[in-house]
């Protein structure tokens, strides 16, 4: 799998570790955040990350900031994105099962590297279910469209 990465300066260790963790895992990683402490403007990499994932320069993408949530913010912006704040295993297996989520955001302020991990696995580890869950993505879709 080739998942794109992004991250603020807030997030930037444990960034490394993840890309470490998913190249262990096999998959190709393709790095669009920072490498450096020094602080930055997440919106700019969550839009760049989005815009790849939708382009289908990756078959997924993690973004990873203080909290998770002004990345995944910036992201959601993009048409086509479906960006998803997890904290836990299970919301991480469900918003792939059920929203088929094309972005994973967690916070390096909000979870600690471990669990971080076991987020990244149970996410990519699940697959979309389709059914009556496509029919709200199709919702989705339609607010995202303006109808």
């Amino acid at each position: 799998m080739r998942i794109i990465i992004g991250n603020d300066h807030a997030a930037t260790d444990m960034k490394m570790e993840i890309l470490a963790y998913l190249k262990e895992l096999g998959h190709e990683v393709v790095n669009f955040g920072v490498d450096t402490t020094q602080s930055c403007d997440y919106p700019k990499i969550g839009e760049k990350v989005g815009r790849a994932v939708v382009a289908g320069e990756g078959d997924c993408g993690i973004l990873i900031c203080g909290t998770g949530v002004g990345i995944s913010i910036a992201a959601n912006k993009v048409k086509g994105v479906r960006a998803a704040v997890c904290s836990d295993t299970a919301t991480a297996r469900l918003v792939k099962q059920h929203n088929n989520a094309n972005i994973l955001a967690f916070g390096a302020r909000i979870v600690g590297l471990e669990l971080a991990k076991d987020i990244v696995k149970a996410y990519l580890n699940a697959e979309f279910e389709g059914g009556r869950h496509q029919l709200r993505i199709d919702m989705i879709h339609d607010i995202e469209a303006g109808s």
